[in-house]
């Protein structure tokens, strides 16, 4: 059935998506988080490079790409520099949280924070991942390499490969990050190496191998292919959960030694959630949210699993189990508002200790169990890539029906997602880019070519 158009509701999108751009020395270089006069700026006045990254996508399916090319630029000449990490000091390669225009000295100039004016401090590690992957989206749409191969975008492109794939205290292939350094950018539980930096991680090194000149290309290319396949091994081995591997881990033996051992990170039975034996269907399945030592965060969250569909990162038969889940467990994760960014939330004296009693993430709230219409057009190209164009329009026309009569809000909560979030900001921009970019995927199909990875047949596979 096709989706009802709303003529009204895309116009007015539109018109805000064009009002929250930020022009520097007369040029567009991004858009404002928000333009919620209700309530106080903060830092919504500013451009987030994870928010832009709908928009500057959306730009891009309109051909409209002087924007994202101001944007990559002017982010890029932000980086990080700094020899090492020293109190409040960001680390070489890593790119801005955000960044505004102001004036000093009656000229314009861009002040960016990298964290260390943010709640808690955290860095901003998807900053990075994110930024290559527009890059790449940059390059595709344009077909013109000739921005990536500038000297500055190599020595960019290569800080970030540093920065990324440095050797840390760990013996993964995975990218250690601290709790709060993603689009949960608050205490919730997942130090450690959470699924979302996994998936994006992924892509980038991907997206690198691509965008390296060539000459360049041959000194990382066998580092950065070993650790993808390394890193496609570990995330499909022990981060996926269905019916099957869930009866694996009931049945595990703990406190084994040894290289051939079934349960290597030390998982306990008695680990597994209550509910979850029950909300898991039969042909359904996800990957876990973290995973470590005697660790296996069990919560779906929602960007992980729909990146690792896009990039390729999960299997053609895993894409389906994860599109089966959403679509039989659609009143959980969907409800009045697509979609959930984590699902189930926690509550009560777990909350207490895993948030440090964060009021604004309680329970069914915010980056607890809160629905995010940003992830709306990630769940759509999810559907569209795994054939489920029904699930897309479905999804869309769930959307639709609110978002321009709540005045597209940053966030929604309640278990089903009827209640406007409690401290959501209106007119979130990457809320409206969202929704325009999931109406533009079902419009033109073609776009996901900016944002999908396919499988590299020469990838050698990793065994453990």
């Amino acid at each position: 059935m096709p989706i009802s158009v709303k003529t009204d509701s895309i116009t007015e999108a539109w018109r805000t998506l064009e009002n929250s751009i930020i022009f520097y020395r007369e040029r567009p270089i991004g858009t404002v988080a928000a333009r919620d006069c209700q309530r106080a700026a903060l830092n919504y006045d500013q451009c987030f490079v994870r928010d832009f990254i709908t928009s500057g996508l959306l730009f891009l399916t309109q051909g409209k790409t002087e924007i994202v090319r101001n944007f990559l630029i002017e982010t890029l000449a932000l980086q990080s520099h700094e020899k090492q990490m020293d109190f409040f000091k960001p680390g070489p390669g890593l790119m801005p949280a955000s960044f505004k225009v102001d004036i000093v000295d009656g000229k314009q100039v861009l002040i960016a924070d990298f964290g260390e004016h943010a709640i808690a401090r955290v860095p901003p590690v998807d900053s990075c991942l994110w930024w290559i992957i527009l890059l790449r989206a940059y390059v595709k749409a344009t077909k013109d390499i000739s921005l990536a191969y500038q000297p500055e975008f190599q020595q960019g492109i290569k800080l970030i490969l540093d920065f990324c794939l440095v050797h840390r205290f760990a013996m993964y292939p995975t990218m250690l990050v601290p709790d709060g350094a993603f689009m949960i950018d608050r205490r919730m539980g997942v130090y450690g190496n959470p699924l979302e930096i996994q998936v994006l991680f992924y892509a980038a090194l991907v997206a690198v191998s691509e965008l390296l000149l060539p000459n360049d290309s041959n000194v990382h290319l066998d580092t950065i292919n070993r650790r993808l396949a390394a890193l496609e091994y570990h995330v499909k081995e022990y981060y996926w959960i269905d019916i099957n591997r869930l009866n694996e881990i009931y049945r595990y033996k703990g406190e084994e030694f040894g290289k051939e051992v079934a349960n290597k990170f030390n998982i306990y039975p008695e680990s597994i959630p209550n509910w979850l034996t029950e909300w898991l269907p039969e042909t359904g399945g996800y990957l876990a949210g973290n995973l470590g030592p005697s660790q296996l965060d069990f919560r779906f969250f929602a960007l992980g699993n729909l990146m690792a569909i896009l990039v390729s990162l999960a299997s053609e038969e895993e894409s389906q189990k994860i599109m089966d889940l959403v679509e039989q467990r659609w009143d959980e994760l969907i409800g009045s508002m697509p979609m959930k960014i984590c699902f189930p939330a926690l509550e009560g004296l777990e909350w207490k200790i895993v948030t440090g009693s964060d009021p604004k993430n309680r329970a069914w709230s915010y980056h607890n169990g809160g629905n995010w219409p940003v992830l709306l057009w990630l769940l759509v190209a999810a559907a569209l890539k795994t054939g489920r164009v029904e699930l897309a329009n479905k999804a869309i026309d769930v959307a639709q029906s609110r978002l321009s009569q709540d005045q597209w809000p940053e966030y929604y909560d309640g278990k089903n997602g009827r209640l406007i979030g409690k401290e959501a900001r209106k007119y979130q921009t990457w809320t409206i880019s969202g929704f325009l970019m999931a109406k533009e995927l079902v419009a033109n199909p073609a776009h996901l070519n900016l944002i999908s990875f396919e499988k590299d047949p020469d990838m050698i596979t990793c065994v453990n």
